[in-house]
């Protein structure tokens, strides 16, 4: 009794390492299910075929940042090594440039700046004027 194993060759296909891969599509396709409005992601891409060097900027509100990015940046990460991978078949180097806000009446502003300004409630001024003594726990 014989195994029957099929071992692939890699051929050489010259069209190969001209051709650039679709980074507009794969971008999209790796970054839309973390975008709360998939609508608003916004992909350029300059491909430059005699340095072999790819420059894909994208935008995205602002409030999908955190799923984009996600914890410690492995999502965008995660997106980063496809690409890379995708661009070293066609040996090309790639750059990804995020930009945040595609919302136009938004910039410039910080989350503080953003929310209304608050005073302190009367029970807070109480407690600032307070002459509570302040009580230690004992050492041991």
């Amino acid at each position: 009794m014989s195994l029957n194993r099929s071992v692939l060759q890699p051929h050489h296909n010259p069209t190969a390492a001209t051709a650039s891969p679709n980074y507009v599509g794969l971008v999209k396709f790796l970054m839309q299910p973390f975008l709360e409005f998939p609508e608003s992601l916004s992909v350029d891409c300059e491909i430059s075929q005699t340095l072999k060097r790819v420059w894909i900027r994208i935008a995205f509100e602002s409030t999908d940042k955190g799923k984009v990015f996600g914890r410690g940046g492995r999502n965008i990460q995660a997106i980063r090594t496809v690409i890379a991978a995708a661009a070293q078949l066609s040996q090309q180097t790639v750059y990804l440039d995020i930009y945040g806000n595609t919302n136009p009446g938004r910039e410039g502003l910080s989350a503080e700046e953003d929310q209304p300004e608050r005073s302190p409630t009367p029970r807070t001024r109480e407690r600032r004027n307070s002459s509570r003594p302040v009580v230690k726990p004992r050492s041991r």
